[in-house]
């Protein structure tokens, strides 16, 4: 516990300590809820969906988050491939390394998550706020799974971070009101009911109790799916 408690912190202020980042951590909601909201509104319309106003905006504060925590944790698995191992190798063992980063990757998320949820408070309001809190991380937290995910087999910061994007994208323009119809695929995005549950909460609407759960299930299961990929980045090597 002492091992989380010194590393998690200090992997933490590895990205801190760079100007970018922190400017980012602002940026980056500030711009998907003033400005990427309108681009999501026209693309539904011209896709025959009806994602527009309230909605557009409440959701383009998830993708904020997503976006950024996708991205901190595939650069995140990126930078530290051989420091964690090295780490690893010396006696803290790759389980240990591999929870110190999720704390340090969660940790970023939840600062990510306040900034969205913080920029769509003073943008246009929100009639559930915790709702949107939890829908917004829920975000976050999918997007942590899938930034690692990559990052554990795509070395190249290049492509990684361009399928990284493809994923963020698919996801976005096949999500809830974006086009006139559902279907199979649409159903089965990944950030499919944090954005429903976001939607109602921007909407003053409540959501049933299984669109809570699935949120839960699928944010904590995308985090095991973190958790196993900094663990396989930082084991040894035979």
């Amino acid at each position: 516990m002492s091992a989380l408690t010194v590393l998690g912190p200090s992997f933490v202020l590895e990205h801190l300590r760079t100007r970018l980042t922190l400017i980012l951590l602002v940026a980056i909601p500030v711009f998907f809820v003033l400005i990427f909201a309108s681009v999501l509104g026209d693309f539904s319309a011209a896709l025959g969906g009806k994602l527009a106003g309230q909605a557009a905006i409440s959701i383009s504060a998830g993708w904020g988050a997503a976006f950024l925590s996708g991205s901190l944790a595939f650069f995140e698995v990126v930078s530290s491939r051989g420091a964690d191992r090295r780490l690893a190798l010396a006696g803290l063992g790759a389980a240990r390394v591999a929870l110190a980063r999720i704390v340090a990757a969660l940790s970023l998320a939840i600062v990510v998550s306040a900034m969205a949820f913080l920029t769509l408070a003073l943008r246009a309001g929100i009639a559930h706020p915790f709702h949107a809190a939890v829908a917004i991380l829920g975000f976050a937290m999918i997007y942590i799974g899938v930034g690692a995910l990559v990052g554990a087999f795509v070395a190249g910061p290049l492509e990684g971070s361009l399928l990284v994007i493809l994923v963020f994208s698919v996801d976005t323009f096949a999500g809830p009101a974006m086009t006139d119809g559902s279907g199979l695929f649409a159903a089965l995005t990944p950030s499919r009911k944090s954005a429903e549950l976001l939607i109602a909460a921007g909407g003053g609407q409540g959501s049933p109790a299984g669109d809570w759960i699935a949120v839960a299930l699928i944010g904590f299961g995308a985090l095991g799916v973190a958790l196993t990929a900094f663990w396989f980045t930082a084991r040894a090597r035979i």
